[in-house]
Order: structure tokens, then C-alpha cells, then sequence
């Protein structure tokens, strides 16, 4: 028998007062694979990721993360909050806070693990993501790409089924969005459940099992990874890749 997937969208829609951003998506993500999601901006690619984890409601259709409905007004949130982590284009850490604080705020406060012990997979996490001196930190003395990592290794300190990257490094200088896509292919190679937001088009071809071209609130184009990077079939795939891929 085939194992359900970990994040299911059945015909979702999403309205933004008169804008109609998702227009019946429908997709599956199953445990251990990673999905790029590309288009144009404006295109709904985010919307998806944020009405995945109950950031945004849904008017139509219908969320499941681990075969529960995803509904931002149930009890059930906070669970598939904690089997979902979310890692922002923007970071979303507190400045307040050191990197290693930054870390075990969810595990302390939501999960209520014990202190010691989640600072101790903490320390373990931000080593992980190659900042075990960086522990002391506040974000305004991180790099971006640093800042990013602690953003990682906060939603790894959930042990999440799955992590959401929202263009993680869209908002980062050129020569840092190395550090943190060596970080995410580390992920992927451990068999993490990953569906990324990402313009990284040499990224997606490397490491995603499988691609979804969005425009418009619909999947104009979806399937294996390098299939529909190196051949895609529909004329609007087609004409979005040659615009943002680069020659070889």
C-alpha cells in the first residue's frame, strides 16, 4: 500500500479581495521528496506555501498536512504547525535574541521540551548548519546567509515531517546564496520533506524530485525535475525558463 502523502492540496483556492491568486490548485508532496516551486512574482507560488501551514485561510478547496485538515481556526493548528516548519525569504528571527535563543523558542515554548535539552540540540543544530560559534549572537551580527542558517536550524529544532522554504535566498547578497542552498541540498540528501518557493533555477535542476511552473494562480506545468527544466512543453513554461536561465 502506498504511504499518503505529508502535504496535499485538493482544488485550493485563495482570493485576496478581488484578486483571485489560487485558482484550484492541486498537488502532492510525499514523504522524503523535495518540489521546486517556480514562476513569475505574483504568480500564488508563496500564497501556497502560507495557506500550507494555516498562515493564510483557504476559500476553497482543501489543505492536509499528514492527513489532517489544515484549518488556521482549529485546535489542530498548532500540531501541523509543529510537523510543518516554515523558513522565510526574510529570516523572521528576533533581533532581541541570540542565535541559539532564536533556535529553542519553539521546542521551549510550544512544545514545552526542557530547557537544557533543547539547548542542547540547538547547539547540535546551529553546529549543523556550520555555526557552532555563532551560538551568542544576536542577528545583527550575522551575515544574511548566517541569518538564514539560524533560520534553518529553527525549524529543524521542531523536527519537522516537512520544512517550506519561502525564496530563501532572494534577500540575500549574491555571494551568500551558496552557504544556504549547501545547506538545504544537505537536507534533501537526509531525505527531508522540502517544497521550495525558489527563483535558485540551478538548484531545482540539482536537487528537486520534482517541479511545479505556477502563473496566474494555476500549474501551468508540473513533473519530474530535469524534464520539465531541459524540455517543458507548454509554451509559457517555455518562454519563463528562457528568460531566467542562464546559458551553460
Amino acid at each position: 500500500m502506498s504511504t499518503p502523502p505529508v502535504i496535499e492540496l485538493i482544488d485550493v483556492h485563495k482570493h485576496f479581495g478581488t484578486n483571485h491568486v489560487l485558482r484550484g490548485i492541486s498537488a502532492t508532496i510525499s514523504r522524503g521528496e523535495v518540489v521546486c516551486i517556480i514562476g513569475p512574482s505574483g504568480s500564488g507560488k508563496s500564497t501556497i506555501l502560507r495557506c500550507i501551514n494555516g498562515l493564510e485561510a483557504y476559500d476553497g478547496g482543501e489543505v492536509r498536512v499528514d492527513g489532517i485538515r489544515v484549518d488556521r481556526t482549529a485546535p489542530t493548528i498548532t500540531s501541523i504547525r509543529t510537523h510543518v516548519s516554515m523558513v522565510f525569504q526574510r529570516f523572521n528571527l528576533f533581533p532581541h535574541r541570540t542565535a541559539l535563543e532564536n533556535v529553542i523558542e519553539g521546542p521551549v515554548f510550544v512544545k514545552r521540551e526542557p530547557r537544557e535539552q533543547a539547548e542542547q540540540r540547538g547547539r547540535e543544530l546551529l553546529a549543523r548548519v556550520g555555526l557552532a560559534d555563532k551560538a551568542d549572537a544576536k542577528p545583527g551580527q550575522l551575515s544574511g546567509g548566517q541569518m538564514q542558517r539560524v533560520a534553518i536550524a529553527r525549524a529543524l529544532a521542531m523536527q519537522p515531517d516537512a520544512i517550506l522554504f519561502d525564496e530563501p535566498t532572494s534577500a540575500l547578497d549574491p555571494e551568500l546564496v551558496g552557504e544556504v542552498l549547501s545547506v538545504m541540498r544537505t537536507l534533501a540528501e537526509e531525505g527531508m520533506t522540502m517544497a521550495v518557493v525558489t527563483h535558485e533555477m540551478g538548484f531545482a535542476r540539482e536537487v528537486a524530485d520534482r517541479v511545479l511552473f505556477i502563473d496566474g494562480g494555476v500549474i501551468v506545468e508540473g513533473g519530474e525535475a530535469q524534464r520539465v527544466l531541459t524540455d517543458p512543453q507548454h509554451p509559457r513554461t517555455q518562454d519563463f525558463l528562457r528568460r531566467v536561465l542562464r546559458p551553460i
